[in-house]
């Protein structure tokens, strides 16, 4: 028999899951931009982008949550809450890192130095794919926020290999998908204001994404508050038919036990590159050292899901 507060708590997270993610977004990245997430997941993107380029032939880049790709670090909304100050600044601080971080903090400052040696500005995900394209190579981005998505169409303006869409990033994977080239990477980076009905609405737009383009790399990135509303999740992704191998990779600054904070990130990676779980190993150690400071209990995990 189920103990009344964990039946209500398995019923709490059962309504978060049917939540049906709002038509118009609040969330505003520029907030968040450079912090420990941040970091974490673009480590990931340019691991998997340079997978691609390490072959001649062409891809395509498909961003469902593009937002406006460049982000002032200076400005108010990032210096209201410096939450850069606990990721990308202290990747830049770091006096020896790991291959995998050293480029990735060489990415960050070729993009965002002021005229007095400063981190002025800090690359979102669109920038630092756009740099990893080649001639041959596409892009498509997508943002449902009008003026975000203006800001984006501005940076990528005389772009010829890229394409921005003002729509709603997972009723795109429905229409856009496959792309020309057919070899390429998906990156779902929704701003969970739906919080755990964020991830039906991402089951929702993967199964009909993975049934057009089934051999592309998906990478879904998720937020750790608590543990239980993520597990169902995780356990879809390992019952995925079709898929070859679905890797996940998680780093934890705290317990995940509380909705009130976010205590951690994830990325799923449906399809990775061969031998990115090594990869991943080579500097997620490290970068979770970094990332935790003085703080105790800060852990990561990289496990496969299916394989």
């Amino acid at each position: 028999m189920i103990s009344q507060p964990l039946a209500r708590q398995r019923a709490a997270v059962d309504n978060a899951r049917r939540i049906v993610p709002p038509a118009r977004m609040n969330y505003h990245h520029a907030f968040h931009a450079g912090n420990f997430a941040d970091v974490f997941k673009h480590v990931i993107l340019l691991g998997l982008l340079d997978a691609l380029r390490a072959k001649p032939a062409p891809f395509c880049y498909v961003d469902s949550h593009a937002g406006r790709g460049s982000y002032d670090l200076g400005g108010d909304a990032a210096q209201r809450t410096g939450e850069y100050l606990g990721g990308i600044d202290r990747v830049l601080r770091a006096e020896r890192l790991p291959p995998a971080l050293a480029d990735y903090a060489a990415r960050i400052l070729a993009y965002g130095m002021d005229a007095d040696g400063r981190l002025a500005r800090y690359p979102g995900s669109p920038l630092l794919a756009r740099e990893c394209l080649r001639a041959q190579d596409r892009a498509i981005l997508c943002e449902l926020q009008a003026e975000e998505a203006a800001a984006l169409r501005a940076l990528m303006h005389g772009d010829a290999r890229i394409v921005v869409h003002e729509r709603d990033g997972y009723a795109a994977l429905k229409a856009l998908l496959p792309p020309t080239p057919r070899r390429g990477l998906v990156l779902i980076d929704p701003p969970f204001e739906a919080q755990g009905g964020e991830f039906t609405a991402i089951e929702q737009a993967l199964t009909p994404a993975l049934a057009r383009w089934p051999n592309a790399i998906y990478a879904i990135w998720y937020p750790i508050k608590l543990r239980e509303t993520i597990v169902p999740f995780q356990r879809w992704l390992g019952a995925l038919t079709g898929a070859a191998d679905v890797v996940q990779a998680e780093l934890l600054l705290h317990p995940d036990n509380s909705p009130l904070r976010l205590n951690g990130c994830g990325m799923a990676i449906i399809n990775p590159p061969w031998q990115f779980d090594q990869a991943l190993a080579q500097w997620l150690p490290s970068l979770t050292t970094l990332l935790a400071g003085d703080a105790g209990g800060a852990r990561h995990r990289i496990e496969w899901l299916k394989r």
